[in-house]
């Protein structure tokens, strides 16, 4: 027979609490899951749906401004679209670790698909970020002229998009690191 040495910290506990502590990070998934869904999705329709026209000498010649007019803003809102539904078919594998706050294998599974999508996002907010800057500054070394004087609304529109879109990339990257933390509470 062995002799019982002395406890170490973190032995004889119950995993009550730590099951507790499981839980709540999920549901905390959840909820940022969520919350990313409709950031996605509102840039994704703010752009889609952004458009100006302006009238030109007479009301027969008009200027128009579409998102579709730039592929970057295009890659935008497809970027922002299949984040957006990558997010929502995540849900019920968020639902399931809330019901089972011991599953490791889906959480590492949505951790994976949690970076590539935060990649994907995260280059289409930039592309798109590059361009509305050219849009609002201009730059005289390339002729490019700073459309947000005439284009106001057009403008407003997609620098909205973006901030939804990079608060977006925020909460993929709390999510990624929540369940980093909650993997490595597994152990």
């Amino acid at each position: 027979m062995k002799a019982a040495g002395p406890i170490e910290l973190g032995e004889g506990k119950s995993s009550a609490p730590r099951a507790g502590v499981n839980r709540g990070m999920a549901i905390l998934d959840f909820i940022l899951r969520i919350l990313a869904f409709i950031g996605t999705l509102a840039s994704a329709i703010s752009m889609a749906t952004t458009n100006e026209t302006l009238p030109f000498f007479t009301q027969f010649i008009r200027f128009r401004a579409e998102y579709n007019d730039l592929p970057t803003f295009t890659f935008f809102v497809v970027a922002n679209g299949v984040v957006s539904a990558y997010l929502l078919f995540s849900l019920p594998f968020s639902i399931f670790n809330i019901v089972r706050s011991k599953a490791q294998n889906i959480r590492i599974l949505l951790i994976i698909l949690d970076t590539a999508m935060l990649g994907l996002l995260t280059a289409g907010a930039s592309a798109a970020a590059a361009i509305v800057y050219l849009a609002h500054r201009g730059n005289v070394r390339t002729n490019w002229f700073a459309i947000c004087q005439q284009y106001n609304s057009f403008c407003e529109r997609i620098s909205g998009s973006l901030i939804g879109s990079f608060i977006g990339v925020v909460l993929l990257m709390l999510l990624i690191l929540l369940s980093a933390v909650a993997l490595s509470r597994h152990k």
